[in-house]
């Protein structure tokens, strides 16, 4: 098969290129905004995967996108951006607009099968601790940005699905995904440049309301379903996340911290006034979608696809949490190595990461 993917350096996109390289059957295309310099992508797939450059959060992308469609079997579409986070314009024109562009995209090059990567938090907030199927409304929370984009970035699928009943459409609802290898990347996205990674470990006590419970799911084991439906042509949407999920209890065992029960106002009033200060990145609509996110049931995936989780949420986390004090990295420019001094350095050139324009 011929398959086009955007997003193909970042968390899933690494991920995904490295399982469909091991079939050894595929022609791949790989677009990101940065792709990898000749040779220089190891596992991401180097020379192998013809790339593009495209920033899907402008419409001058378009050519470039039709162009890398032509002749596709499938696109799955992985792109998205979560920084800066005070440049909401920016966020909403790579993910909502991102989308916009490459379901135009799609439609212009006549790709027969298109694959989104919406999320758990494209989901309204949970009723109760029930888990939900994919039938749950997909309006998002209303507090949180990224799951306003992920719900909007569904109603254009929905434009699309009635306006091209023939095109198979598949949307895969992760829970939240992670791995080893994206350790230096959710440095950049959610610690201060001038901690460093090893600081995770020293954390005495984590101040967390004890009701928090986030569903996760391995970058490998989501990588494995986007090939199985690209296998099986499968539409619809699938639900993906291992059980159990991650408590705040897990969390702070995990850090090696004893949790402190603290009501999710208080933690959230404290994490608004440090993001408006600007002395950390992360937006209290983070917060709150974590505590209204349902738990999934993912009995489609395991009936329809074969799929199952080869690891548990606390595994996936405890991996993540590893990748990150030892600043883990991948060999694309969106997994590059993160250090103090490099992060300073950005910092002091290009401005924080909550605010930075993107080169």
């Amino acid at each position: 098969m011929r398959i086009a993917i955007t997003g193909a350096t970042g968390n899933i996109g690494s991920a995904l290129v490295r399982r469909l390289r091991a079939d050894g059957t595929h022609d791949l295309v790989g677009l990101a905004r940065r792709p990898p310099e000749p040779g220089g992508a190891g596992e991401a797939g180097g020379d192998e995967i013809a790339w593009h450059s495209a920033d899907l959060s402008t419409d001058a992308c378009h050519e470039t996108l039709v162009g890398a469609f032509r002749g596709a079997d499938a696109v799955v579409h992985l792109a998205w951006g979560f920084q800066p986070s005070h440049d909401l314009t920016y966020l909403a024109e790579t993910g909502i607009g991102g989308t916009r562009r490459v379901l135009r995209a799609v439609e212009e090059a006549g790709v027969p099968h298109v694959v989104h990567m919406s999320s758990v938090g494209a989901y309204a907030p949970k009723r109760d601790d029930r888990p939900v199927d994919e039938s749950w409304p997909t309006e998002g929370v209303p507090t949180s940005r990224y799951s306003r984009h992920k719900s909007a970035a569904e109603r254009l699928l929905d434009q699309h699905e009635a306006a091209h009943p023939d095109r198979v459409v598949t949307r895969l609802r992760p829970g939240i995904v992670g791995q080893r290898a994206a350790g230096s990347a959710l440095l950049r996205y959610g610690v201060p440049a001038l901690v460093p990674s090893r600081a995770l470990g020293l954390l005495p006590v984590l101040p967390m309301d004890r009701g928090l419970v986030i569903p996760m799911v391995h970058t490998d084991d989501v990588a494995e379903a986007i090939a199985t439906v690209l296998r099986q042509g499968a539409a619809g949407a699938f639900n993906l996340a291992a059980d159990p999920p991650v408590t705040a209890q897990v969390i702070a065992d995990t850090l090696g911290a004893k949790l402190v029960h603290v009501p999710s106002a208080v933690v959230r009033a404290v994490m608004s006034a440090t993001w408006h200060a600007r002395l950390q990145q992360v937006d209290t609509g983070w917060l709150d979608m974590g505590f209204a996110l349902p738990t999934m049931d993912t009995t489609r995936a395991r009936v329809e696809l074969g799929w199952a989780p080869t690891t548990d949420g606390p595994t996936v986390f405890a991996e993540v949490v590893a990748g990150m004090k030892d600043a883990a990295s991948g060999r694309t420019p969106a997994l590059r190595p993160r250090t103090v001094l490099g992060a300073v350095g950005d910092a002091v050139r290009r401005g924080p990461v909550a605010v930075r324009r993107r080169p």
